[in-house]
C-alpha cells in the first residue's frame, strides 16, 4: 500500500478557504477523543462544531454504517424509495414537535435552509425574508444573505440574493438575560420592521436560531420566542426555527426552542443529526410541506443516503437508550458551574451562558471584548491537547461543544487543561507589561 508523506507541507494541494484549527493531520477517533498523525491526543471539545453529537464512532453509528453498507449505499429519491429513508422519517416524527411530520432531506444546513424558505416562499406566495442579527444560517447563497453573525461570511460576495431584512436580537448578559425592557425592545423593532421595510403581506417568514451558534451562544429568551410566534399568528409570517447546531439534545433538551413552548412553522435540522455522515432535514405539517409539488425541489443526493439514515437511525437510538438530554443536562450544568468558579477571580469582565453542552464563555476587558486574549487562550489550549472553537462578533467568546455523551473524567481533564492555560497566558501578558 502506498503510504503518503507527511513531512512536508500537508496542505499543499487543500485549498486555503478552510481556517484549520489542528494542523496536523488525524487518522482516527473515539469518544472526545482525536489522534494525530504523529501519535498525539487531543481531547474534542469542538465535535466538529457540533456534528459528532455521540463522539467519534460510537460503535452503534459504525455498526449501522457498515451493516447498510453492505446493503444499499445509494438510492436517488426520484428514481426508487430507500427503505432506511421510510424507518428513519418515521422515526423523526416521533421526537419532533407538533405540528412537525414530514421531512426533506438533504446533506448540509445551509442546504436545508435554502430549502425552508424556498417552501415558505412557495407556500405563503410572498417574496421577503426577515433573520436576525447575529444569526449564522450557512455560506451558500440565500443562507449567506440571511447570515449577519460576521462580516467575513459576507464580505466579497455582495450583492447577496434580495428580500432579506434584519431584525434586532434581545443581546443581555449575566443577570440581565430574562430582561423584559430587551425582550420588549426587540420586539418593537419587528413590529417596526413591518411597518416600515417588509409589510406582513410581502413577508414569507422568519428565521431564527434558539441558540445564536456563531454569533456568540447567546439564548434566545423564552419570552422573545413567544412573541415572535404571536406576531407570525396574526400575520399569517411562517416561524422557521433553526435547531442545525442546538438540536438533537446539545441543548438539554432534544430542541432548544422546547422552553419557550412554542411551535414552529418550519423546523431545519443538521450537524448532530447523523453523528458525522452529511446530513440534513427540513420538517414541516404535512398540510404546508404539499405546497412543494413534485419536482419544484430537490437534489440529486437528497434523501437518498442509505448510509446516512442509518447513522441517524443509530443516532436517535443512542440519545434514547444512553439517556443523553439528561446528560446534556447533568453535565452541561457542572461544566457551566466549574466555569464560572474558574473564572470567579479573573480580571476579564466574564459571562458563562448557554443551555446543556452548548455553553459559551464571554471575555470582556475594560475597552470590550479581548479577541487576543481568547486567540491566545483557544492555542494554548491547543497546545495542551484539548480543542475548542471560538465564536462571537468580537471573536471573544470560547464555546464549548463537547459531544453529548461527554463523560465527566474528560470533562474535568478539559477544565484542568482550560485553567492551566488562563494561568499561562496570564502570566505571559504580565511578563510582557513588566519589560515593556
Amino acid at each position: 500500500m502506498h503510504r503518503f508523506d507527511f513531512s512536508g507541507d500537508t496542505t499543499a494541494a487543500i485549498s486555503s478557504a478552510w481556517g484549520r484549527l489542528l494542523k496536523t493531520p488525524v487518522v482516527r477517533g473515539n469518544g472526545s477523543w482525536v489522534h494525530d498523525i504523529e501519535g498525539r491526543s487531543y481531547l474534542d471539545f469542538t465535535s466538529g462544531i457540533g456534528v459528532t453529537a455521540t463522539g467519534h464512532c460510537h460503535p452503534a453509528v459504525v455498526q449501522a454504517v457498515q451493516q447498510q453498507a453492505s446493503e444499499l449505499l445509494f438510492g436517488q429519491m426520484n428514481c426508487m424509495l430507500p427503505d432506511k429513508t421510510v424507518e428513519y422519517s418515521r422515526a423523526l416524527r416521533d421526537v419532533t414537535p407538533e405540528p412537525i411530520e414530514t421531512f426533506f432531506f438533504s446533506n448540509s444546513g445551509s442546504e436545508a435552509i435554502e430549502g425552508a424558505v424556498k417552501l415558505a416562499k412557495v407556500a405563503t406566495g410572498r417574496p421577503n425574508v426577515i433573520a436576525f442579527q447575529g444569526g449564522f444560517h450557512g455560506r451558500t447563497a440565500m443562507a449567506m444573505a440571511l447570515t449577519s453573525s460576521k462580516g467575513i461570511y459576507r464580505e466579497g460576495y455582495q450583492p447577496l440574493p434580495s428580500g432579506v431584512f434584519f431584525s434586532s436580537f434581545p443581546h443581555a448578559l449575566g443577570d440581565q438575560r430574562e430582561s423584559e425592557v430587551a425582550i420588549e425592545n426587540s420586539l418593537a423593532d419587528l413590529e417596526r420592521l413591518l411597518k416600515t421595510q417588509s409589510m406582513p403581506s410581502e413577508t414569507a417568514a422568519m428565521l431564527i436560531e434558539p441558540v445564536l451558534g456563531e454569533g456568540g451562544y447567546l439564548p434566545v429568551p423564552p419570552g422573545f420566542l413567544r412573541g415572535l410566534r404571536e406576531i407570525c399568528d396574526r400575520t399569517g409570517i411562517l416561524l422557521i426555527v433553526d435547531e442545525i447546531q442546538s438540536g438533537f439534545a446539545r441543548s438539554g433538551s432534544m430542541w432548544a426552542h422546547e422552553p419557550s413552548g412554542i411551535q414552529p412553522d418550519i423546523l431545519v435540522m443538521a450537524k448532530g443529526i447523523a453523528s458525522g455522515l452529511p446530513m440534513s432535514a427540513i420538517g414541516a405539517s404535512k398540510d404546508l410541506m404539499s405546497r412543494w409539488r413534485p419536482g419544484s425541489h430537490g437534489g440529486t443526493y437528497g434523501g437518498g443516503s442509505p448510509l446516512a439514515m442509518a447513522a441517524a437511525l443509530a443516532t436517535l437510538n443512542v440519545i434514547h437508550d444512553e439517556n443523553l438530554i439528561e446528560n446534556a443536562n447533568r453535565e452541561g450544568a457542572y461544566l457551566s458551574a466549574c466555569l464560572r468558579d474558574a473564572l470567579s477571580c479573573s480580571p476579564h469582565q466574564t459571562d458563562v451562558r448557554g443551555p446543556g453542552l452548548m455553553i459559551g464563555v464571554e471575555f470582556n476587558n475594560e475597552t470590550g471584548p479581548d479577541q487576543g486574549f481568547v486567540s491566545a487562550l483557544q492555542h494554548e489550549c491547543l497546545d495542551r491537547g484539548l480543542m475548542l472553537l471560538t465564536c462571537g462578533i468580537g471573536s471573544n467568546v470560547i464555546r464549548w461543544i463537547p459531544p453529548v455523551n461527554v463523560v465527566r473524567k474528560d470533562i474535568d481533564t478539559a477544565l484542568d487543561i482550560f485553567e492551566c492555560s488562563i494561568n499561562s497566558v496570564m502570566e505571559r501578558k504580565d511578563s510582557a507589561m513588566l519589560s515593556a
